[in-house]
């Protein structure tokens, strides 16, 4: 029998880390208003081309 693999487990420090990496690196972190999404901002009028199919 093989081993079930462990469950990757994301903690607060993690991410506190990785996130100072990134701003040291040069990265930016921009803040959107609740309720708004930007996923979906750099596609034009993709996003209801699609909805319409």
């Amino acid at each position: 029998m093989s081993k079930k693999p462990e469950k990757a487990t994301l903690t607060t420090a993690m991410i506190e880390e990785q996130t100072a990496a990134f701003l040291k690196a040069g990265g930016t972190i921009e803040y959107v208003d609740k309720g708004r999404s930007k996923q979906y901002e750099d596609q034009g009028s993709k996003q209801s081309a699609q909805k319409a199919k």
